[in-house]
């Protein structure tokens, strides 16, 4: 019951981190090992858990993905879907141990993008319009991150996007929807074929993830952005600090 309750109340707030601001990861992860399942199908786990919210916000942005040229969208897709099989194998194939020191850096990666990234991509502006071969490159390469991790993945592909095409962040944001689902749906499918899901675990999560991001975004148009924001980078950093402690701090 203990461990059912922790999953259901770190779904459920992972859910309306992710309607709210993103960073539903720093969550449901850490409640993932907390209750016991080890850090690689806990990653994996968390993925399958939030893996529903993407594809309704896909749904959702549908009509605004045309904002981004099929000529180049398309490549783009493929490029992810490549990408994120190739993390999720790299994923399943990184020794618990390992994983368990990578795992604080990517959670501080995420962290500078979570704090920083929005503010780069509205600030940085294109400084020229890239060729489709290099969009193509930046995308294999997040859609591998996306795979493996996927900690704040939509923000670096906005701030690339913005560097790289000009485009603004609501004219891509659908297609950024679009495009971390498309890593999430390869790495679940890699996920689920090499039985590394606890599905007892994620369904829970999920489940309080789906009444989470409901209740989030109502929350959303009440509060002020400033303090969502300041609470979800809180939250990011006290986590990230938490398992840097946890894998050099002596603490097993």
């Amino acid at each position: 019951m203990d461990s059912f309750l922790l999953l259901a109340g770190a779904g459920f707030t992972g859910g309306a981190m992710n309607a709210l601001a993103g960073g539903g990861s720093f969550v449901t992860l850490p409640a993932l090992i907390a209750a016991g399942v080890p850090s690689v199908p806990a990653n994996a786990s968390s993925t399958v858990a939030l893996f529903p919210g993407g594809v309704a916000s896909v749904w959702v942005y549908r009509d605004g993905i045309k904002h981004v040229p099929r000529s180049l969208l398309l490549p783009c897709l493929w490029a992810t879907l490549v990408g994120g099989a190739l993390g999720a194998l790299l994923l399943l194939s990184t020794p618990t141990t390992l994983f368990d020191r990578v795992l604080p850096w990517l959670l501080a990666l995420a962290t500078i993008m979570l704090t920083f990234g929005r503010r780069i991509s509205l600030s940085v502006g294109a400084r020229e319009h890239a060729h489709l071969p290099t969009m193509v490159a930046v995308q294999f390469v997040l859609g591998i991150y996306g795979g493996y991790f996927g900690g704040a993945v939509g923000l670096m592909m906005l701030a690339a996007w913005s560097v790289l095409t000009g485009l603004s962040t609501k004219m891509f944001n659908p297609s950024r929807t679009l495009l971390t689902t498309a890593a999430n749906t390869i790495a679940v499918l890699c996920f689920a074929v090499a039985h590394a899901i606890y599905w007892r675990e994620a369904l829970i999560l999920g489940a309080g993830a789906l009444l989470g991001g409901y209740t989030g975004a109502h929350i959303g148009r009440r509060l002020p952005p400033n303090v969502i924001y300041v609470a979800t980078v809180v939250i990011a950093c006290g986590m990230t600090l938490a398992f840097f402690i946890r894998a050099y701090g002596g603490a097993r």
